[in-house]
């Protein structure tokens, strides 16, 4: 059965006011269930190679994930999950402290000061800020499958029910009337994402770069708010009804539809990017904390069937193969008003995704697109 209880944990976190850039202790060992006592006996019978006395004698440990705006619901749910897997093989409890914000906003956090064992960002690029203020090693793309992004996403559109104003691509959003949400691209790794995506679609139209330019600019003079974070955006849209169209990534869309049925559609676009978080072990912190083993492994049962299960019910695509087409549609259309009874959500066919090496990588597209002086900064101000 296809679970449903991201709905109730989004609104849960709503209710404690989680902000922009919010840390709340995410996962305890209380949310397994079960005394200290019976949870270690739980641990030897499980590993088989944990006594009772060693587990009851492992102190806890505490680790920091500092994530994007809108992986709340996703790792809500996980760090439950890998508390219950940790104390199971190690017969440590462990409680995960998750912060959130704008990806970009967020790099910058953890390059001055605040203090995560992991980090789970929106793109390699914003990682490569922590690992140019010398927290993370060289070579970290490498230290997990699929360059240490266990799961993907891409960039949708989301309209409010019957799309009253028939937004169907990317050359819908620069004409006159038309009102977009998207977050700034200077603080937020979704919109880099989102501004890539239509990047893409005006050169793939055939436009010169001075084209491209004058529609970019077009599109980015619709824009009713550039909040600073993607859940921002979402806020901006969905509760706040402002705008006809939200850039947003999937998963935003999907849970946005299911917390108010028949409101909004979400609108595939003829093509998209596929947009690839990337995480890695804040070297420098765990070193000094102790916390590289727990660290390690929490990013690594990331790829586990059992999170990317998780990953694929919360509208990550996973990077399991048998996984993914569990969940992939075989539909023709690219509207989705409502998600079909067995679960499943993905859409491939039909639906181009270029990349960022189309773009040079993260190093070339942030040199020339969102630097102080870069291409955005050109032709958008205020």
């Amino acid at each position: 059965m296809f679970d449903t209880s991201y709905i109730s944990r989004r609104a849960f976190l709503k209710v404690l006011g989680l902000g922009t850039a919010s840390v709340t202790a995410a996962a305890a060992l209380t949310a397994c269930g079960g005394s200290a006592s019976s949870a270690a006996s739980s641990a030897t019978s499980a590993s088989g190679s944990t006594s009772a006395a060693s587990a009851a004698s492992l102190e806890p440990v505490e680790i920091t994930n500092v994530s994007y705006d809108p992986t709340r619901e996703l790792y809500a749910q996980y760090n439950e999950v890998f508390a219950k897997y940790w104390l199971d093989k190690t017969g440590q409890r462990v409680t995960i402290t998750q912060s959130h914000g704008g990806s970009g906003k967020q790099a910058l956090e953890v390059a001055n000061g605040l203090e995560a064992d992991v980090v789970t960002l929106a793109l390699e690029g914003d990682v490569d800020a922590v690992k140019d203020a010398g927290l993370i090693e060289e070579g970290y793309t490498s230290e997990f499958p699929n360059d240490s992004s266990p799961y993907t996403s891409s960039i949708v559109f989301l309209v409010r029910s019957g799309n009253p104003k028939q937004i169907k691509d990317w050359d819908d959003l620069v004409k006159d009337g038309i009102g977009v949400i998207t977050p700034n691209p200077k603080t937020s790794g979704g919109a880099r994402w989102n501004y890539l995506a239509a990047w893409y679609y005006f050169e793939k139209a055939g436009q010169s770069e001075d084209e491209i330019i004058q529609s970019m600019s077009k599109l980015y003079k619709n824009v009713v708010v550039l909040d600073s974070g993607a859940r921002g955006a979402t806020t901006s849209f969905v509760e706040n009804g402002q705008g006809d169209v939200l850039l947003a990534w999937e998963n935003e869309a999907f849970l946005s539809r299911d917390e108010y049925p028949g409101k909004y559609e979400i609108v595939y676009p003829s093509v998209s990017i596929l947009c690839q978080p990337t995480v890695a072990v804040v070297d420098e912190v765990v070193d000094k904390r102790g916390t590289r083993e727990v660290a390690t492994e929490y990013l690594n049962y990331l790829y586990s069937d059992e999170a990317q299960k998780i990953e694929a019910e919360n509208f990550y695509r996973p990077s399991t193969e048998s996984i993914l087409k569990d969940y992939t549609l075989a539909s023709d259309s690219k509207t989705i008003t409502e998600i079909p009874a067995d679960g499943k959500w993905i859409i491939t066919d039909g639906f181009e995704l270029t990349n960022i090496a189309h773009f040079g990588g993260w190093t070339d597209a942030t040199a020339k697109h969102f630097a102080d002086g870069g291409v955005f900064d050109t032709f958008y101000e205020g």
